[in-house]
Parts: C-alpha cells; structure tokens; sequence
C-alpha cells in the first residue's frame, strides 16, 4: 500500500517534470525568432527593437530554468562518471541520495529567495533598466516554480535512490532504462 503509494508520486512528478519539460521546448523557436527578428531590424531595416533583447532574455530564462527538473529527470547533468559507473548499483544509490539532498538544500534556500524577489517586485513594480522596461515579477514567480518542480524530481531521484541503496534495484526504471526493456521486448 506504501509503496503503492511512493511510486504513484514519483510517477505523477516525473509525469509532470516531463510535461513541463518538453512543453517549455516549444519557446525554442520563438526565442530563435525573436532573435532573426531583431538582427534583421538591426542589420537590414536599420532599426533596432526595443522590445526583442528584454524578450530573448526572458525566454532564455524560462526555457533554462524550467528545463532544469526535466534535465535532472533525463540524468542530463554533470556527473562524475569515472567513479560513478565504477560502482555498485548500491553505491550509486548511497552516492546519490548525498547528492540530491545536497542539491535539494541549495534549490530550497534559491525557492525561498525568488518567493522573496517575487514579493518585491510586485511591491516596488521593478522593471528591466532599458528602454522598453518590462516588468519582471513574472521572472521571479517562474523561478520559484522552477525551483519547485527540481525539489520534486530531486525529492522523486532521492526516493528511487533511496529505494535502490536498500535493495540494490531502482524503484522506478530511468528514461534509459525503459526504452531499453521496450526494444528488447519487442524484437
């Protein structure tokens, strides 16, 4: 029943994480719009936006910050793998739970300070210093709700990890792992 339980949170999380992720993907475009946009304004019209660096700004930022969580679900970060793959399945999950508690701490203290800068901002009515002047509590809040979505995948790899270093297999199957099954099951 518990662990019933357990694995339909990490699933909704990673169902979400994903959703979010590959959602975010579609503000690719529209940033390498923005940016032809300006340049042809700049280069060929001979008349710079006001608007398109404050914009590519931002949606560089939504698409990194909100890309995050869904990067840590893919195992898209940085690892050590000279070590890491040297070891036991075990051990990975004992490294592992150190390193996402780790980050987990990090990523709260960051929550905590933009739910602060989000607050201000709509307080002050701070904008962007240039010509458009945008206002940026939007920036502020998607942080936070960043943050939020990597403290649940992190909280979601730690109980797999968790899972993993007491009984040496991994709660739920990574991204890798189950096209893996699905190829082989289907020959």
């Amino acid at each position: 029943m518990i662990m019933t339980a357990i694995r339909r949170y990490c699933l909704g999380v990673h169902t979400v994480v994903a959703f979010v992720g590959n959602s975010v993907s579609y503000l690719m475009p529209v940033l390498a719009c923005v940016v032809a946009f300006e340049v042809f304004s700049r280069y060929i019209l001979d008349e710079p936006t006001i608007w398109a660096y404050d914009v590519s700004l931002f949606l560089f930022g939504y698409i990194a910050a909100l890309g995050g969580a869904y990067a840590q679900q893919q195992r898209a970060h940085i690892n050590v793998d000279i070590l890491y793959n040297k070891v036991s399945a075990r051990t990975k999950g004992i490294f592992n739970l150190f390193s996402f508690a780790l980050a987990m701490f990090f990523v709260v203290i960051i929550c905590k300070m933009s739910i602060g800068k989000f607050e201000e901002a709509l307080e002050f009515n701070y904008r962007r210093q240039s010509e458009w002047a945008p206002q940026t509590h939007h920036y502020w809040l998607m942080i936070t709700v960043a943050c939020v979505l990597l403290i649940l995948q992190l909280s979601s790899d730690w109980i797999n990890s968790f899972h993993q270093a007491i009984t040496g297999k991994p709660l739920l199957l990574a991204p890798s792992q189950e096209s893996q099954e699905t190829q082989e099951g289907n020959p």
